[in-house]
């Protein structure tokens, strides 16, 4: 008789209701375990909560596990552990899972959104149909939610974009796009931890180092945290600006609001 591959994703009789995961082979060092096709709140808790639990299961040749929008990455060493052994430890993982609706911290990220660094700022606000002032203000009234980080060390990838400022991608990418640039695209907010290329509209700056390999963690931000932004003048974003490349602007997480969704 075959079996319904499909029923190890559902519920089994006498056992707690197991989450529906679908499991990917990546390379011979890697096993993806993906939740779903949308980048979705819900989704993202899934993920989170099944790296607390590898995480905290400690398991032998496990090197290191990676949240991404809709999966969880789990990194491991094939010499003292096999993908099969893998696979059955996490599928036990997997009954009774639950996303977290706690969330995790919440950053208030100072951001200037001057034109002279907030580069593509008039041209967003054209094609929105918004003001200037208008723009700012939606954008800076969000709540975004850390899906992932990648990219660049540190560069998040922050959900909760407000529907009249989506945009596709540039055209054109810049091939330097500044350090602490912060962006849109699609439905997508980023910013920018290092100078680099890239195709986003950028609307302003941010002189916080979300990257600083002088602390520990050197980036602060992590999957499942909240972020919104504080407007500042040029001036105060100069002053901050050089209080951090002294090492002196300190990143700090606020209470947590209500969960971002």
């Amino acid at each position: 008789m075959r079996r319904d591959k499909g029923a190890e994703r559902g519920a089994r009789p006498g056992r707690h209701p197991r989450a529906a995961a679908k499991f990917l082979a990546s390379g011979d060092t890697a096993l993806i375990v993906e939740f779903g096709r949308s980048v979705d709140p819900t989704v993202s808790e899934l993920v989170l909560a099944l790296a607390q639990r590898v995480e905290a299961a400690a398991i032998a040749g496990v090197v290191e596990v990676v949240p991404t929008f809709r999966s969880l990455m789990v990194h491991y060493d094939p010499l003292a552990l096999t993908q099969a052994a893998l696979k059955r430890a996490v599928r036990t993982m997997l009954d009774g899972l639950r996303g977290s609706t706690r969330g995790g911290r919440h950053w208030l990220i100072p951001t200037c959104y001057e034109e002279s660094v907030g580069l593509d700022l008039a041209e967003v606000a054209a094609r929105t149909g918004l003001t200037v002032p208008a723009l700012v203000a939606l954008h800076s009234a969000a709540s975004f939610r850390v899906y992932m980080m990648g990219f660049l060390p540190g560069f998040p990838y922050l959900g909760g974009l407000p529907g009249a400022l989506e945009l596709p991608r540039r055209e054109t990418p810049r091939l330097r796009v500044p350090r602490g640039s912060v962006a849109i695209a699609m439905d997508m907010t980023c910013i920018y931890t290092l100078e680099s290329p890239g195709g986003w509209h950028v609307l302003g700056r941010t002189p916080a180092a979300l990257f600083d390999l002088r602390r520990d963690p050197p980036a602060p931000l992590a999957a499942g945290d909240s972020v919104s932004f504080q407007p500042i003048s040029l001036h105060e974003y100069d002053r901050l600006a050089a209080e951090a490349a002294a090492g002196g602007l300190a990143m700090r997480a606020l209470p947590n609001p209500e969960p971002t969704r």
